[in-house]
């Protein structure tokens, strides 16, 4: 890397090289006792060997991070390489096995979670999930039992009843979207291809109880671009229709009923739920645009909370602002995935600057921030329930916290009841995590 101004090669967009362990990590305050497993995170971490001048932010190599909680005690930090072709070559390590999709070398940097009992680090677009262990270490590249045929998705969603996976997934080859379904035991028991235009980048999807909705909005492929080796070759395209598709979950591509919007990108729905009328609610972080005049990362105008009611019977979106602080990485109490949720989550993304966390209440209208201090940045709050049967909002919200004074990062704790409270507890890391993109909680197998 030469190109130091490279917004996303500066500040704690810069990424560390070394595998850390450390153990017994030292706490300020009172991890709760109920917190038994592992705070998992992902981020793009680029190579040294990496060209700055051209680097994406979305393209480096994986690094996952994670907190091992259990008794009240931070047990271990982990941070070890996602093991692609780059990396293994890099660093002299053997070759990772496993099947392949795609032409790329196996990156996986987007999302870690666990299917079917296993650990996977996740990636859209073409290259398929990799296993590690419960400590990080990569296993493989998995077509998930030989069940996933060709590209994966960063952002599946886990409906709460039957555990079952719903992902969109797309690539560039295809003229087409897939709609896949992984079931509890972490094999594929649905795919339905749905045939769009020119190639749109679909990140994410969310869900309903009746529909799964398809975005498929203006950020497509672009072949110049990837004539030229960009590495990220998609951008705004003007000349493709922003517009939601409402598949039932259970229905052929054909039963599909798209509605037209506004011209915009999203990478992130918080929500979506059906009302007793036949409508749809879905509430995502919109951007204005999307790769128009930046094609090195998301930095084209302020994405904010917006509301979108979209009318199946009639065809018609209804849209509507819900707050104007610039965020990004939404999250809820999972439990609500696709049924109605009063409460959300979010960090604050402003030109590329992080800081406070928010959380809505949707019914009351209100937003309350938690600033974690001069200097200090959140990355994706996550909320974790007190039981499987606690009210929505009785739980707590972990994040991982950047100290720009002290160059290192920790886990802060909070009580969601009392969000702009005083942390529980703050959980100091021996280094810095990067700015990367999203991270579970992973409780401990019963």
């Amino acid at each position: 890397m030469t190109d130091t101004s490279n917004s996303y090669l500066a500040g704690n967009f810069a990424p560390v090289r070394d595998e850390v362990t450390a153990h017994e990590l030292r706490v300020t305050g009172t991890i709760p006792s109920e917190l038994t497993g592992r705070f998992l995170r992902i981020g793009p971490n680029p190579l040294p060997s990496e060209d700055g001048t051209t680097y994406h932010w979305f393209t480096g190599p994986g690094m996952v991070h994670g907190v091992r909680l259990r008794d009240g005690r931070a047990e271990w930090y982990r941070r070890r390489w996602v093991r692609s072709d780059r990396v293994t070559e890099f660093f002299g390590w053997p070759a990772v096995e496993g099947p392949r999709h795609g032409m790329g070398d196996g990156t996986a940097n987007t999302n870690v979670l666990e299917m079917g009992r296993r650990t996977f680090a996740i990636v859209e677009a073409g290259a398929l999930p990799v296993e590690l262990t419960d400590d990080l270490e990569t296993v493989r590249r998995s077509d998930l039992d030989g069940t996933l045929d060709g590209s994966f998705t960063a952002h599946p969603k886990r409906d709460p009843v039957s555990g079952e996976l719903h992902a969109m997934t797309y690539y560039w080859e295809w003229d087409h979207v897939r709609y896949v379904v992984v079931g509890t035991d972490g094999r594929v028991r649905r795919t339905v291809q749905i045939p769009v235009a020119d190639g749109p980048m679909v990140h994410d999807c969310a869900i309903t109880e009746r529909y799964v909705l398809v975005l498929d909005l203006p950020v497509t492929f672009n072949l110049e671009m990837a004539m030229s080796e960009v590495a990220l070759p998609y951008k705004w395209n003007a000349g493709h229709p922003a517009r939601i598709g409402l598949l039932p979950r259970e229905g052929a591509a054909e039963e599909i009923r798209w509605i037209e919007i506004e011209p915009c990108y999203v990478f992130h729905p918080l929500n979506a739920y059906d009302l007793p009328d036949g409508r749809v609610v879905l509430d995502a972080v919109r951007h204005p645009r999307m790769f128009e005049t930046d094609e090195r990362g998301p930095s084209e105008g302020p994405p904010v909370l917006t509301r979108w009611t979209l009318d199946p019977a009639g065809g018609q979106a209804r849209e509507q602002r819900l707050d104007d602080h610039p965020i990004e990485f939404p999250r809820h109490d999972e439990r609500r995935i696709g049924r109605r949720n009063r409460f959300g989550y979010a960090a604050t993304f402003d030109a590329l600057r992080h800081g406070p966390a928010l959380k809505y209440d949707l019914e009351r209208g209100t937003v309350d921030i938690h600033n974690y201090g001069p200097d200090r940045a959140t990355l994706e709050p996550v909320f974790v329930p007190r039981s499987a049967d606690a009210a929505e909002d009785d739980g707590w919200v972990l994040s991982y916290v950047f100290d720009g004074g002290t160059g290192r990062s920790d886990v802060v704790i909070l009580n969601a009841q009392d969000f702009t409270g005083e942390p529980l507890a703050t959980i100091h890391l021996p280094d810095r995590v990067p700015f990367g993109f999203h991270g579970n909680w992973v409780p401990d197998r019963g």
